[in-house]
């Protein structure tokens, strides 16, 4: 048997902005209630007002870790993607949200770190040592990313390029990747949209990949990020 072993959480001695701000963020006991509510919430209206639908469920993975990339047109969806998780897995998953978007004032980061659980990716000055927090995160504390590799939301509608950071996080890991297609986003709230419309949303999650066999290298990274792409567009 293991001797017992104290660890204190990874962002002690961090408090307020700056712990919502951290890549280290744990959740605490309010937060998670927070974020359960949230949760119940959220469900409740997709349900409600947009006919939430989800497909492929099966496929996400029993337990952490592993990732989960979607096309993204709205603010909507990463409500939407962590909706579809079953309760056993929400306090799991993180999504991964712009800093520059949900960060930058106390009243955004708080929500944004309480209600939505996400961590925060800054576009303008994201480097390697962030990358490589928040891989050792993934496997080590057995965590859920909820990712969108197009890096911004689309003006269109239609699906970008996908960018190669998925590609750092899972090359030469074993961790699975589920790509998800979400579909009426971008109707029910386009960019510069204030208030949602009233618009079916669906939401496909696809067979999981693994890139354990591909090289921890630029090349591999764009590899990963063009194989998730296609398959979240098919």
């Amino acid at each position: 048997m293991n001797d017992w072993e104290y660890k204190p959480a990874a962002d002690v001695g961090l408090a307020g902005p700056e712990r919502w701000k951290s890549l280290r963020r744990e959740a605490g006991l309010q937060s998670t209630l927070a974020h359960a509510a949230w949760c119940g919430l959220t469900r409740a209206y997709l349900g409600m007002w947009h006919h939430f639908r989800v497909t492929g469920a099966e496929n996400l993975p029993a337990k952490p870790p592993f990732i989960v990339v979607a096309n993204h047109t709205s603010h909507l969806d990463a409500i939407a993607l962590a909706a579809a998780f079953p309760r056993s897995l929400r306090g799991h998953a993180f999504p991964i949200a712009a800093g520059d978007t949900f960060f930058e004032t106390k009243a955004t980061a708080a929500f944004a770190a309480v209600f939505l659980n996400a961590l925060p990716m800054w576009r303008k000055s994201c480097g390697a040592h962030a990358m490589d927090t928040l891989r050792e995160r993934l496997v080590t504390e057995g965590l859920i990313y909820l990712l969108f590799p197009e890096g911004t939301r689309s003006r269109t509608g239609e699906m970008g390029k996908f960018r190669a950071g998925i590609g750092m996080l899972v090359a030469g890991t074993p961790t699975p990747v589920v790509p998800a297609r979400l579909d009426g986003c971008f109707a029910a709230m386009p960019p510069g949209s204030r208030l949602p419309k009233r618009h079916p949303i669906t939401l496909r999650f696809g067979a999981p990949q693994s890139f354990a066999d591909v090289p921890n290298d630029r090349a591999g990274w764009q590899r990963i990020a063009d194989s998730l792409r296609a398959a979240v567009a098919g």
